[in-house]
């Protein structure tokens, strides 16, 4: 059995891999989160944690994180860098090791043509958080999985491909069912993608901008 850290658990990709790891796994889960009444519906749960906690609160966010093995990171904004810092502050406090961290594209210039273009104006206020963010996982010690996702959806769907950070990115869009997949598939299979950043998208959606925009 494993214990997987989940934070910004409210997230809706986190939400879909909460359910997923709950009904597939017999992990258990440390759920944390500000405002941790929205996840209400957990606390019940014999496998389930659910935490209130700023995660630029380290201490707190150490103290939560000391008996896992696994950590899933779903923060985001325009502090992201900040978040990021507290985050490898914590795993380097408690010798925490696999990080799975949720970024975008474009956090390593890898979006091309139009789209690209396109994309940094859209997230301009962002970018350069994912892009610190992107940065501060290289230069760490742990073993990392920087997970960067095209324009993401509410399909039901999985349907994805991947791409290296080497490499253009592809398509435009994903959904977030696709996105938990593959964080279930690095959970299932820690030792893959490590110190890595992947790309991932629908296939077939390239365009000027995601298609519902």
């Amino acid at each position: 059995m494993t214990k997987i850290m989940i934070i910004g658990a409210n997230g809706g990709t986190a939400r879909i891999l909460i359910d997923r790891l709950l009904a597939e796994t017999d992990h258990e889960l440390v759920l944390f989160l500000r405002h941790a009444e929205r996840l209400a519906q957990y606390q019940s749960q014999a496998r389930v944690t659910v935490l209130d906690g700023d995660v630029l609160d380290t201490a707190r966010l150490a103290a939560a994180m000391a008996p896992v093995d696994l950590v899933y990171s779903n923060v985001g904004g325009v502090d992201l860098a900040a978040q990021t810092r507290s985050i490898l502050a914590a795993m380097a406090q408690t010798k925490q090791q696999r990080l799975l961290f949720i970024s975008a594209l474009g956090a390593h210039h890898e979006v091309p043509g139009k789209f690209g273009a396109w994309n940094e104006q859209a997230i301009a206020d962002f970018l350069p958080g994912f892009r610190a963010s992107a940065t501060l996982l290289s230069e760490s010690t742990v073993n990392y999985t920087e997970i960067r996702p095209a324009w993401l959806t509410d399909a039901s769907e999985v349907d994805y491909e991947l791409t290296t950070a080497d490499e253009p990115f592809k398509g435009t869009e994903v959904s977030r069912a696709s996105v938990a997949d593959f964080a279930m598939t690095v959970i299932a299979h820690p030792e893959k993608y490590q110190r890595a950043s992947v790309g991932i998208n629908k296939p077939n959606t390239d365009g000027d901008r995601p298609s519902w925009l």
